[in-house]
């Protein structure tokens, strides 16, 4: 039975996270994906990054990074300025206008873990974070 296998609950329980959070940006009036959401940050709190770097950060692809930054760029959320010392490449930063958007979202992004996380003690999500990291180490160790 797909239920008793751990993968099918996570993978439940994100994809009802991801549609209840999406639901409610929406709800609030607010035009941005959570995708979008996920790599304005990942951007505002490096804006050294590569879009690989970026890609890995968000668990997306670079095509898909790419995307979503084309699209950031063009509803003004992104700035991208010319390096000065290597003229292939930019620097991304989170303009003013993303700035606000990030803002509004942030009352609802709480307002979301809290509904998802209600019920669950310090204790059970330092106990949750634990098997995650291990589970994730478990699978990037080399394989025999």
């Amino acid at each position: 039975m797909l239920s008793s296998i751990i993968f099918y609950s996570l993978d439940k329980a994100i994809r009802q996270y991801r549609r209840m959070a999406q639901a409610n940006i929406d709800r609030a009036g607010i035009a941005i994906t959570i995708d979008q959401w996920l790599v304005l940050r990942v951007i505002q709190e490096n804006d050294d990054l590569t879009q690989t770097d970026i890609a890995e950060r968000v668990f997306k692809d670079q095509a898909s990074v790419a995307r979503i930054i084309r699209l950031l760029l063009e509803r003004g959320l992104l700035l991208a300025e010319p390096l000065p010392h290597d003229g292939r490449r930019t620097q991304l930063r989170v303009s003013v206008a993303g700035q606000h958007t990030l803002d509004a979202v942030q009352p609802v992004v709480l307002s979301n873990r809290a509904v998802a996380l209600n019920g669950l003690s310090e204790n059970d999500l330092n106990t949750l974070r634990f098997l995650l990291e291990q589970i994730s180490t478990n699978c990037g160790a080399p394989q025999r």
